[in-house]
């Protein structure tokens, strides 16, 4: 354990929290993972960085999983064992910017930016992925955005990689929302291919109108609603390339 309690807090300033921030995000790993004994209080930290209290195994588990961290790499010798904790946590981010070299961030950083995301060239029409082997529970569908659907370039542009909710099929009110980031995306099947674009419905629910970026030059579309038009999803993840 000698020199643990340095490294971690300048794995903690690298990543720009407090004690109390390292706290809080302890406290929702204890309560993911259903075990107190994860939860970590900023006076202890505070006393293991300074050398004055010794690491116990759960909360080693707990600070790796919260600077993304491989749990070896800052103890070699501890490992999890078959109940310990669950890979894919929904931590924040950084407070800091960070260039990502290894640790469960910098997998699923591969995992939606592969090496070939930049090399492959997008498909000409907006396409939903087949599901076969795709990891995501099973609520979730993945697309890419064809290079003949400019509906919300260059906010969104050819190539893209979308993540689909298709549990979120309802049509958000205008008082859902304030501005364009904030605005729900859909993720549409229509008789003529898929589409990806803001949506209205007007107040009879009878016509739903695609809405399209400003400066995309593309021409809105209206169809009748649930007689022309499918809403397979809300978009609520995506990856984008920025050169062609």
């Amino acid at each position: 354990m000698v020199g643990i309690g340095t490294r971690l807090r300048a794995i903690r300033r690298q990543w720009g929290l407090s004690l109390r921030e390292v706290e809080e995000r302890s406290v929702c790993l204890a309560q993911e993972w259903g075990d107190q004994s994860y939860q970590i209080s900023a006076s202890w930290l505070a006393r293991v960085e300074r050398g004055k209290h010794e690491l116990t195994i759960p909360k080693l588990l707990s600070l790796a999983a919260i600077h993304n961290q491989a749990p070896e790499e800052l103890l070699r010798q501890c490992r999890p064992g078959e109940n310990g904790p669950p890979q894919n946590h929904q931590l924040p981010g950084p407070n800091t910017t960070l260039l990502l070299a290894n640790g469960p961030l910098d997998e699923q950083a591969r995992y939606l930016l592969p090496d070939s995301f930049t090399t492959d060239q997008p498909p000409e029409e907006t396409t939903l992925l087949p599901p076969e082997n795709d990891p995501l529970p099973s609520q979730y569908r993945r697309a890419i955005i064809g290079r003949r659907d400019r509906t919300l370039d260059p906010m969104i542009r050819a190539g893209a990689i979308l993540k689909i909710d298709t549990q979120k099929r309802t049509i958000a009110s205008r008082k859902e929302w304030t501005n364009e980031f904030d605005r729900p995306i859909y993720f549409l099947l229509t008789h003529a291919g898929y589409v990806c674009g803001w949506c209205e419905l007007d107040k009879d629910s009878i016509w739903l109108t695609l809405v399209t970026h400003p400066l995309s030059h593309a021409s809105s579309q209206r169809w009748r609603y649930r007689k022309e038009v499918e809403v397979i999803g809300r978009v609520v993840a995506g990856a984008m390339r920025f050169v062609a």
